[in-house]
């Protein structure tokens, strides 16, 4: 009877960490998966175009002067900011991990980079921000992507959205 116990304890112990994570992507992934320490932030995203290129994530400080500035100027100056990486799969669900220093506010930025060259083409690559709301034309707002981050894993779900005519950026439709 222990042999059984033993053996399907370690079916569990095996099965578990690889199913969560191939759930989760990034370099930061291990920070999400079983209560990895925290904290963290799992995005789960919703409405990619298609499943070209990389996925990006980026955290900032939650002010208004360091929303969306140049990472070199943030890190010259003393302040967070960090990015994490993930190929996008061909098919299934797309969740990202990115570790925070610490519990508190900041702001996320989810990009989705179909050419993989590493820098926003306004006319192909998606954005989007935990707010989920319409993007439109003009620069984005920092309460758009603002997050409270706890102790442990806060999950939130971004729906990517891309460049839609004269309207701006937008969710695909469908």
């Amino acid at each position: 009877m222990k042999a059984k116990h033993l053996i399907l304890g370690l079916a569990a112990v095996m099965t578990t960490p690889a199913t969560a994570q191939a759930d989760v992507l990034g370099t930061d992934r291990t920070a999400c998966i079983g209560g990895g320490g925290g904290p963290a932030i799992r995005v789960n995203v919703m409405g990619l175009k298609d499943r070209e290129g990389r996925l990006k994530l980026e955290l900032y400080p939650a002010n208004d002067e360091d929303f969306l500035k140049d990472d070199r100027d943030l890190l010259k100056e003393g302040k967070f900011f960090r990015r994490v990486w993930a190929e996008t799969p061909s098919d299934g669900q797309v969740s990202l991990c990115i570790k925070a220093p610490r519990a508190g506010r900041y702001a996320l930025l989810f990009t989705h980079d179909r050419d993989g060259r590493n820098k926003f083409d306004f006319w192909k690559d998606g954005a989007g921000f935990p707010s989920n709301r319409k993007l439109g034309r003009s620069r984005p707002k920092l309460e758009q992507a603002v997050i409270e981050v706890g102790n442990g894993v806060t999950v939130t779900n971004i729906r990517a959205q891309y460049l839609r005519g004269l309207g701006g950026f937008g969710p695909i439709k469908g």
